[in-house]
């Protein structure tokens, strides 16, 4: 990091941070406070609703994700188009005619009291726990990058965030994602450009390409029927369908964005720039990846990624073995370079690919090692592939423009999620248990319970690990929950027969056999999300017929 990087990275967060908290810091009634006084227009809802989806786990893990293993993560949000389309037609009008603060205040007209707030807890721990790997994901950048002990950076990073969603609620949240949106877009647009710019000369994007096709990373479609497959068209187009309407249907962080709209039609045109733009803008980042996969056919990739696992196992007895891998490893690049400078246009398919797998098992066998070093030493080093990258080859500025890109997406998506936190802690536990106080006192609760949940994401995160990549450990976690919500959403919605306690206990069995089905890991994680739909629809229906309300 130099000092001109220094100046673009701390000058931009800053300003957002400053221009934020500023900008909305009178807040005189809870609905200036969680809605934003309902002036949002409807660019200001599209952008907002992308920037809390687009947190830092989007811009540093996928372009690893799509550095493994190709572009097929895509089909993941197959199902966001329709997802949307359902939302603007059913869940925004009812939102905005019962001017909701929260979308479980609707389940308790519906239902009982007891729905709404078992909902909202589901709600509240898995948002809880996601709010962490938020915070968690860009400390680990920093601390690669500075050298730090990475709880510090934890809780600095939870301060800041913490700081001007506290003092300018949803109003702030959503003129700074403004502003980090922007950011993001030209940064990435940036950084994709000098990647391309940076091949050999008879290299264009063209042929880049065509390289990443023979090794099989623009495979994008998958069409079986393998249920254990995390991604493919069938998982995307159905557990994703149900995922998006969860998560943008049911999820205060999102609900909260379009019900700061100044209208219906803001609110739905918001939505619907959101299912346009969040495809095209996942495929984009998605790849950079790639590109960065093909930059390095022509450059000397680390064995592994990550650097704390390589100084873990230098340091132990598996040193020699690891470095004798090295070498190996060096050789196999060398292989390819060889073969990419002889006649690019008559490589093969088999060729690129013999190597390409031969460099796959040396990158298995470097991770048996740092495992054999430090059993607790975690070996997954895909969300440091882009990162390595930035810091390894980008020029002077240009580094500090993508670390503030990545940290400006942690602190949009942070911020969201606390800000709905706080709302669905204060509306759907808090005020109907308190009774009538004045406007300034709720306004006081929700910045009281914003910065108990800043906090409670702070100690998450400062324990938290790479379990998963973690742009896939977020979603795995939300689908655990969301198929049960959005069962019970879809029941309100849908099936007027069905009462309170019915639908109530349907959400309970639901939840328990998701978790069960999740821990035996019988299917991937996508159709857990349509399997806790359907079964707490199924369940409710069939309960309500021993149950004549």
């Amino acid at each position: 990091m130099t000092t001109i990087d220094w100046i673009i990275l701390v000058g931009t967060l800053g300003f957002i941070v400053g221009y934020g908290a500023w900008k909305n810091r009178k807040n005189e009634s809870i609905t200036e406070y969680l809605k934003g006084g309902n002036s949002s227009r409807w660019w200001t809802i599209g952008l907002s609703v992308m920037a809390t989806q687009a947190s830092a786990i989007t811009f540093l893990s996928t372009p690893g994700q799509a550095f493994h293993d190709g572009m097929g993560f895509v089909q993941f949000y197959f199902g966001l188009p329709f997802a949307v389309i359902i939302i603007c037609l059913f869940f925004i009008p009812l939102y905005h005619k019962l001017k909701v603060f929260t979308a479980y205040e609707f389940l308790e007209q519906r239902f009982d009291q007891r729905t709404r707030t078992l909902t909202a807890i589901l709600f509240l721990v898995q948002r809880g726990l996601a709010a962490g790997i938020t915070i968690y994901a860009p400390a680990i950048i920093l601390s690669v990058v500075l050298g730090w002990p990475l709880k510090p950076l934890i809780l600095l990073i939870g301060l800041v965030v913490i700081f001007y969603t506290v003092i300018g609620g949803t109003a702030a949240v959503n003129v700074t994602q403004k502003q980090q949106m922007f950011i993001i877009f030209f940064g990435m647009i940036i950084a994709f450009g000098y990647i391309i710019n940076s091949f050999p000369e008879q290299i264009g994007f063209t042929k880049a390409l065509e390289i990443a096709g023979k090794t099989g990373k623009l495979d994008i479609i998958d069409f079986s029927f393998d249920p254990t497959n995390r991604y493919t068209f069938w998982s995307g187009i159905t557990g994703g369908l149900f995922l998006a309407l969860s998560y943008f249907g049911t999820d205060q962080s999102q609900v909260q964005r379009y019900l700061s709209g100044k209208s219906v039609k803001e609110s739905q045109m918001g939505m619907i720039m959101n299912g346009f733009l969040k495809v095209p803008m996942q495929f984009f980042i998605l790849l950079v990846g790639v590109m960065v996969f093909v930059f390095y056919q022509f450059e000397t990739s680390p064995l592994h990624f990550n650097p704390k696992g390589v100084e873990t196992v230098l340091n132990s007895s598996q040193a020699s073995a690891y470095q004798k891998l090295e070498e190996e490893h060096r050789a196999t690049q060398s292989l390819r370079h060889a073969l990419l400078e002889s006649n690019i246009d008559q490589i093969t398919l088999q060729k690129l690919a013999e190597i390409d797998a031969l460099e796959r098992a040396q990158r298995q066998e470097a991770k048996a090692l740092i495992e054999q070093a430090d059993l607790q030493q975690e070996t997954n080093d895909k969300d440091y592939v882009f990162i390595s990258f930035i810091l390894g080859y980008l020029p002077k500025g240009l580094v500090g423009l993508l670390l503030a890109v990545i940290l400006s997406a942690a602190m949009s998506s942070t911020a969201s999620e606390l800000n709905a936190l706080a709302a669905t802690t204060t509306v759907d536990l808090y005020q109907r248990n308190v009774g009538e106080k004045s406007p300034t006192h709720f306004v006081n609760a929700s910045r009281g319970f914003t910065l108990l949940w800043g906090g409670i994401a702070i100690l998450f995160a400062a324990f938290g690990s790479l379990v998963e990549n973690l742009i896939q450990l977020v979603n795995i976690i939300g689908s655990v929950f969301y198929g049960t919500i959005l069962g019970v959403f879809l029941v309100a919605f849908f099936f007027q027969q069905v009462k309170g306690k019915a639908v109530f206990w349907a959400a309970i069995i639901s939840e328990a056999l998701i978790i069960f089905i999740f821990t035996q890991d019988w299917v991937s994680f996508l159709w857990l999300n349509v399997i806790g739909a359907v079964l707490t629809v199924s369940l409710a229906l069939l309960l309500q017929q021993f149950n004549k309300e």
